[in-house]
Parts: C-alpha cells; structure tokens; sequence
C-alpha cells in the first residue's frame, strides 16, 4: 500500500458501532467491489467499495465481511473471507493477503477462505431472523449494471425467500457521516497532498499549455507523495470550459488572458479530498476576474461561517442564493428591478449560479449523507460557491473542505492559497 497502515482499532470500532444497530437475531453482509472490465482482457484500477473498506480496511477483490452479533458460534459473529492465495495466480497478479495478514489488517480474528462464505453463510441463516443486505443508496445515482453486493442481494433472496431482509444503508450513512480522528487525520491528509499539487501549478502553468498538461502536473504530485491518485475525475477547464460544471476533457490549450478553473482531491487511505481554484493563465487577474473571483470568495467566507451544528445543507444553499443574488446586482449581470420581476420558479441568479454549495465528504467525493440532515460535529462537508459567466468566458469556483466542530468550522485547506494577492504573488516569484 502507498499510505502509512491504519491501526486496526478504527475498523474495530467500526464493527462494534454497526453491531450495536443491528437487530437481535440478525447477520449483516458485506461484499467487496468487482473487478470491472475495460478492454479486451484488461480491468479498471481496482478500488474498493467503500463501506466494506471502513469496516475492515481489506483492499482485496473477493472480500466478504459477515457479522452476526448474537450468533451462538463464536467465530461466526464476526468473519472474514477472503481470496485464496494460489502460486499460479500470484505469479500472475502479484501477491495475495494471507489470513494472518488479513487478520493484521482488518483485526477480525476469524479469517476464511471465500470458498468456504456459502456454507457458514447457511449455517448463520438458519440460526437468524434477519439478514442485513448493502446496496447502493445515493439519491442521484443509479447505474445500470448491478454491482456485487446488488447481484448477491438478489442470489439471497431467491434461496433464503422467507428471512426478513433489512437495509443496512441507513445504518451506514449514520455511522459514516460522523468522522473519528483517525478518519480526519486521514482526509487533512489528502488535503495536504492536493494542496502541495495547486502549487506546484502555481509554479508552472504558463499560457499556451494544455489542459492535459495541468492535469499531468497536478497527477504527477498526487502520486509522489503517497496517493493512490485522483479521487474523482479532475477538472481543468480553463476559459469557456470553466461554465461546464463537470467538463473533464481536460484537452484544450490554456489561453493568455483566460482563467484556468481545477476541481481536483487526491485520494489517500481510499478517503478524497476535494478542492477547487480558479486562477490567471498568464499569472495576473484582469480587473473584471478579479472583481468576479472576489464577488466569489466573499460568497465563500461568508457560508463557511454557516457550516455549524444544527445548520443543514439545504438552509446553506438557501442562504447563499440570496447572498449570491445581491453580488450578482453589484455585478452588473441584473438589476433590482429584474429581481423584482422575475419568475419565482426559475431566478435570475441560477444562469450564472446553478449548483448547490455543499455536499458531505469522506471514502467518496459525494459521500453519504442529506442536504437536510443537521451539521453534527464530526461531519466533514465541502464549501463550494460559484459564478459562471458564458458571455465573458468567466467560470469561477472556489472550494475547501470543512470539519464540522463544536466550536465552529474548521477549514482543512486554510493553508492552500486562496486570495488573489496570494495567488498572484506565488505565480510571479516562480
């Protein structure tokens, strides 16, 4: 692995807050991602699914956690299966986890082979009432292809059709959403990592690159100082590509006089950062970037303060329409008067600000979570106001990522260059 082991106690708790949730006389299973294939006989970089990554730490494909709390075996209320290692395999695809190196990992105790997952699974069921199954619940994000857990779901319901079945989504967006330390030391981690690629931009962008050239710079970072890569597909949109929110081409040339706009988060220990920055090509802004990125910036500094115990996301998007409705007028995009007159079901503001301004953030990009869940200490969510101006090939957007606190917003990108003057000084002392 690139990233320094994580003391298995964090799985540990992991397991034993999930337990606490479960139903008497339940088994809650959990299967690894699939391997997804790319092209001809080649697969995608392997990633892991998420929640299984939290309960165990285990990054192997084939990887099944069962837990069944009250089960009267022992070595079954908590079991791991895993890949069998093969000399042949392993010499194909490089080393396989043993079971000492699985428990090590993971702090399960009892590790099987996945070839022996069907017949404990069976003898758990027989013993249960319910069965616990993990399917992929995020509001706005249906695929078409079924994934293992999905495909399994299904498998079980055929053979086992008179068990109760039960979510366990829901238990893990509670438990998810409110990250420990270990998890924050993580992502200020990745956060770390991401800034350090910003300045190495910061130091060579120059008008006339490519998009793809940025993107090398910023990928190039991300990989010497431990990351796995990219936590999502990076934006570089420089120019007009900049008002295509999820532009990710990345192929155009970077123009002398145009802003570069990079929505980017090295992932670290499978947890991603997420930071956007909007600066000069040529290193200085022109007096109307300037005053719109500034317009932005003010519109960030003043929802961060909202992002606070008891707040929620959608008040947060609320609250910053109207403040970004008022900038727009100073603007000169409209006017009072058009605000006045405007159609209530489709604002002014929204042609040139069209997306929300947080979201949670944690083993994914869009982590689990509600837009009207209330902030709880512990949360991680990103700040991230924008303005986008086709007509004047203007996109800007500014982002952090923001640990929720008892004593009000932490900012774990505080360090990264933000303002104008910072941002125009680190490019003209390259």
């Amino acid at each position: 692995m690139r990233y320094k082991p994580i003391d298995n106690t964090l799985f540990k708790k992991n397991r034993v807050n999930l337990a606490s949730l479960l139903k008497p006389e339940s088994v809650a299973v959990f299967h690894s991602s699939d391997l997804y294939p790319r092209n001809g006989d080649q697969y995608f970089k392997y990633r892991q699914q998420s929640d299984l990554f939290y309960l165990t730490g285990i990054e192997q494909e084939k990887t099944i956690l069962m837990i069944a709390p009250g089960f009267h075996n022992e070595k079954f209320r908590e079991a791991l299966f895993i890949l069998k290692p093969e000399p042949k395999l392993e010499k194909w695809e490089g080393h396989k986890l043993t079971i000492e190196e699985a428990r090590e990992i993971s702090g399960i105790e009892n590790v099987f082979f996945e070839e022996d997952f069907e017949v404990s699974l069976r003898e758990v069921l027989l013993d249960s009432k319910r069965i616990y199954l993990n399917t992929n619940e995020y509001v706005k994000f249906t695929p078409e292809v079924k994934d293992r857990n999905q495909r399994k779901a299904l498998e079980l319901k055929e053979k086992y059709p008179l068990h109760k079945y039960e979510r366990v989504a829901p238990l893990m967006k509670q438990l998810r959403q409110i990250k420990s330390e270990e998890e924050v030391d993580i992502i200020r981690k990745a956060c770390e990592i991401t800034g350090k690629a910003f300045e190495k931009v910061l130091e060579n962008i120059e008008p006339g690159m490519k998009e793809y050239e940025v993107e090398a710079i910023i990928t190039g970072e991300f990989l010497r100082h431990g990351s796995s890569g990219h936590g999502y597909d990076p934006i570089v949109a420089s120019g007009f590509n900049a008002c295509m929110l999820h532009y990710t081409d990345n192929d155009n040339e970077c123009k002398d006089g145009d802003m570069v706009l990079m929505d980017i988060g090295a992932e670290y220990a499978n947890y991603t950062a997420d930071m956007t920055r909007t600066i000069p090509v040529n290193g200085k802004f022109t007096e109307r970037q300037r005053e719109c990125y500034n317009a932005v910036l003010d519109i960030f500094k003043a929802a961060r303060e909202m992002l606070v115990p008891g707040n929620t996301i959608d008040k947060v998007n609320k609250a910053v329409n109207k403040l970004m409705e008022k900038k727009m007028i100073e603007l000169g995009l409209f006017t009072e008067k058009e605000v006045e007159n405007q159609n209530p079901d489709n604002p002014l503001y929204f042609k040139y600000f069209m997306h929300g301004v947080s979201h949670p953030l944690g083993l994914d990009v869009h982590d689990v979570g509600s837009k009207y869940e209330p902030f709880k200490p512990g949360m991680v969510v990103t700040c991230e106001p924008g303005l986008y101006i086709e007509e004047e090939n203007i996109g800007i957007r500014i982002e952090n990522d923001i640990l929720i606190t008892e004593d009000g917003p932490v900012d774990l990108m505080i360090n990264i260059p933000i303002e104008v003057d910072e941002i125009e000084f680190a490019m003209k002392h390259r």
